[in-house]
C-alpha cells in the first residue's frame, strides 16, 4: 500500500482516535485507541494494533481494523502526556504505572459486567 492509500484510509477512520508508533526498526505501527484510563492524576490509553495494509474499503464506516474474536489483539498501554505545542504524546508507562493501569482496567471491566 503507497503513502496515498494509507492516507486515505486514516482519513475515514478520523473519527477514530488513531495512534502512529514507530518500532525499534523504524516500522510505523497503527493503533486504536480502544480507551483511556485515568489513574491518579495521569491518563493512559488503551491501544489496540490495526493493520490498514488488509483494508481494501473505501467506506468510511470501514470495520475491517476490528480484529475477529479468535484473533490475538496486540494491545498495549501507553501513558498520555503533551508536547509545548499541547499535542498528545504516546509514553511508556512505568512497570508500576503499567501494574496500576492494569487493575484500575480490570477494576472497570469486573464493574461493567456486574451492570
Amino acid at each position: 500500500m503507497d503513502q496515498t492509500e494509507n492516507k486515505e484510509n486514516m482519513e475515514a477512520m478520523e473519527e477514530e482516535q488513531i495512534v502512529v508508533i514507530t518500532d525499534d526498526e523504524g516500522n510505523e505501527l497503527y493503533f486504536r485507541e480502544e480507551m483511556v484510563v485515568p489513574v491518579g492524576k495521569k491518563n493512559f490509553a488503551i491501544l489496540a494494533q490495526i493493520n490498514l495494509e488488509d483494508c481494501e474499503c473505501e467506506d468510511e464506516d470501514c470495520h475491517c481494523h476490528e480484529h475477529e474474536e479468535d484473533e490475538e489483539e496486540n494491545v498495549i498501554i501507553a501513558r498520555i502526556e503533551f508536547d509545548e505545542n499541547g499535542e498528545e504524546v504516546y509514553l511508556a508507562p512505568t512497570d508500576e504505572e503499567f501494574d496500576e493501569v492494569k487493575a484500575a482496567y480490570e477494576k472497570l471491566m469486573e464493574d461493567w459486567d456486574e451492570e
